[in-house]
């Protein structure tokens, strides 16, 4: 899927002007030193090399005359001496109706194989994020249809949410779910950006949207893991420019997926390093909060529409006091921790239910009914979790009558929020649900009144609403161990 060329499409969103000419003056891997004798190119500026097939952008003017560029594309060949060509422009992406169906690269270069029209709309990667007086200040709760997230953690229209969790947890099935739900029951545009991914994962998001019908309201752009840093970097922003349009100028809302922003902070660190700057704190650049604050306040809910994001974020080592992890919550309405236990267990989506958390849950923003609920769910939850350890150690006999009911209670809750996806229907043999608020309220509230205690726990286990428990019971055998034989 990557391109080692400009294509001609590309060259025509650049509008003629006078040429300025300049030399390559040093090459050291991505980073590519051009002298220029008439005028310097302005930062941003793109620069073309070696016959049009090598991209450069300007990052900072070293004199008068000579600037220090990133290299977009791969460098091979570059030498010094070689003629240099100034834009006068920065990186361009084509936006509107045009994008929807397809697949883009950060040049905005169609990479599904197919022919794109090159009479569309050009615009500039980098804007500014919309005046404080445009933003929206109402708050809104956006509807996923999955059930642990719209309970005790709902995700804000026009919010930013963030899914942290380790390798293969599950945050890119937890994403394409999302954008199935977004355009099916939503019917909005969806844009996911895949940032430092594999060209494996691409073209299987890509097969599985257009086998699932919603292809035709998403647009999807890939930095791929073996492209050059300053490729992934800016390829963010170019999925931004994007959904500013269909907010801005269709006054469409927009869901912005971003797999996986820490690729993004990770593509900041190398060319903060190639250019030469004093790392930071565990080696990240200086300018990653800086960098990062330029990308996220972008997305907002405006009176014309919004752009809710939802981001996944690698959490190196698991270790939730990295600097990349702790720069990224700072900018979230709402936090969905996956939990490596969970997943192991077979609890998916594999969301810590007690370490996630989201700013709307309120009682003025979401309603007594549903803080009232969320809120016995984590308290049951949470007193679950401290009696593991006793149950470990003397077994569940020695409880209380109370504890008991405590113990039964939540390991119910803990499978009636598992849930079948209509993304992973070929790998589970299992039909999707798409589960309302309502719906997920009521059976929360059935649960926790004991109507259920006397069902085994394998009848919640991946159903959609709570009235399926009973045909569950019937059909399912005990995929999973009772709480009388085992309770961890």
């Amino acid at each position: 899927m990557s391109s080692t060329m400009m294509p001609i499409a590309v060259e025509q969103a650049y509008t003629e002007t006078s040429v300025n000419m300049g030399v390559v003056t040093a090459v050291r891997g991505s980073i590519v030193d051009v002298t220029f004798d008439v005028s310097i190119p302005a930062i941003h500026n793109v620069i073309y090399a070696q016959n049009r097939t090598i991209t450069l952008e300007v990052v900072s003017q070293l004199s008068s005359k000579k600037v220090r560029t990133i290299a977009l594309t791969p460098t091979q060949g570059l030498a010094r001496g070689m003629p240099a060509e100034d834009m006068g422009q920065p990186l361009r992406v084509p936006v509107g109706k045009a994008t929807l169906s397809r697949m883009f690269n950060v040049f905005g270069q169609a990479i599904d194989g197919k022919d794109f029209a090159t009479d569309i709309p050009w615009r500039s990667v980098h804007h500014s994020p919309p005046p404080l007086i445009n933003i929206s200040t109402q708050r809104e709760i956006f509807e996923t249809g999955i059930k642990i997230v719209d309970a005790l953690c709902p995700l804000e229209r026009g919010g930013k949410a963030g899914l942290f969790g380790g390798a293969g947890v599950g945050k890119t099935v937890l994403l394409t779910e999302m954008i199935h739900n977004m355009v099916s029951h939503q019917q909005g545009v969806s844009i996911f950006c895949g940032i430092g991914e594999r060209c494996r994962e691409g073209e299987e998001l890509y097969r599985e949207m257009k086998e699932a019908g919603v292809l035709d309201n998403m647009v999807m752009l890939f930095g791929q893991m073996n492209e050059p840093p300053g490729s992934r970097f800016r390829v963010g922003h170019a999925a931004l420019t994007m959904a500013e349009y269909f907010r801005d100028d269709e006054h469409k809302d927009v869901l912005l997926l971003i797999d996986n922003i820490f690729r993004f902070i990770q593509a900041g660190s190398e060319v903060s390093g190639l250019m030469g700057q004093m790392p930071s704190r565990m080696g990240y650049q200086p300018t990653l909060g800086t960098e990062l604050s330029a990308l996220e306040e972008r997305i907002a809910n405006t009176p014309n529409g919004a752009i809710t994001s939802i981001q996944a974020v690698y959490v190196p080592a698991d270790d939730f006091t990295d600097p990349a992890a702790v720069h990224t919550f700072s900018h979230l309405s709402a936090t969905l921790v996956l939990s490596r236990k969970r997943a192991s267990e077979g609890l998916y989506p594999s969301i810590d239910p007690l370490q996630s958390s989201s700013k709307l849950a309120t009682p003025n923003v979401i309603g007594e009914r549903h803080y009232g609920v969320a809120q016995q769910v984590r308290q049951i939850l949470a007193q679950y979790d401290e009696l593991k350890d006793i149950i470990a150690m003397l077994g569940l006999e020695q409880l209380s009558s109370r504890d008991r009911d405590v113990v039964t209670r939540a390991r119910r809750l803990e499978r009636f929020f598992t849930q079948p996806f209509f993304t992973t229907e070929q790998f589970t043999n299992m039909d999707g649900k798409f589960v309302s608020l309502e719906q997920t309220l009521s059976g929360c509230e059935r649960i926790l009144a004991g109507e259920f205690d006397s069902y085994p726990e394998s009848a919640l286990y991946m159903i959609g609403e709570i009235d399926e428990v009973t045909k569950s019971a019937e059909t399912k055998s005990s995929s999973l161990p009772d709480v009388t034989s085992h309770a961890s």
